[in-house]
């Protein structure tokens, strides 16, 4: 691609993550390059980790934290730490034209939870290459990070069936 662009998937809705992986399914398709750095997302077997296995070396999927839920009044060193060592991964593949899409996954909830910096963040799109496709996934993206993208989709929960006391699925929620 020569002209990559900025997205951004947001809200409080199902599905950015899904959204995100669904373009680099497609993306793959066309022979298309494509990381995925997933902050927050810790240990758990999420299913797209078994297809990236199948779909390598055209997509890869490095996943950043631990298994537990990360405190949003109090995050945990450990957990800053570890985000910004996802971050820093991602600033050296979105300058070094290895993968044509970059998506980090969870981005903008982890600038939300103070583990990574609004600063840098906005640093990071500003300085991206021409060629790679950046995706922003997250609750709470910041105005800041909505202003500078070109697109942006903000998924709305209607109606959910947690609600109902319905588990998360394996091959659907993870």
């Amino acid at each position: 691609m020569k002209n990559g662009l900025i997205q951004v998937y947001t809200g409080n809705g199902k599905g950015k993550t899904t959204a995100a992986l669904g373009l680099a399914l497609r993306a793959v398709g066309h022979g298309l390059k494509v990381l995925v750095v997933q902050f927050m997302k810790g240990n758990i077997e999420y299913g797209e980790l078994e297809s990236a296995k199948k779909l390598s070396p055209y997509l890869t999927i490095k996943r950043i934290g631990r298994e537990i839920f990360v405190s949003k009044t109090n995050p945990d060193p450990i957990d800053k730490k570890l985000a910004e060592e996802g971050f820093l991964l991602a600033k050296e593949v979105v300058k070094s034209k290895q993968y044509d899409i970059v998506i980090l996954d969870e981005i903008n909830l982890a600038v939300d939870y103070g583990l990574i910096s609004l600063f840098d963040l906005l640093q990071l799109i500003d300085s991206k290459l021409e060629p790679v496709e950046l995706i922003l996934t997250g609750r709470n993206a910041k105005p800041e990070v909505i202003d500078r993208a070109d697109l942006v989709t903000e998924m709305v929960e209607r109606k959910h069936y947690y609600e109902k006391g319905t588990p998360a699925r394996k091959g659907i929620e993870f």
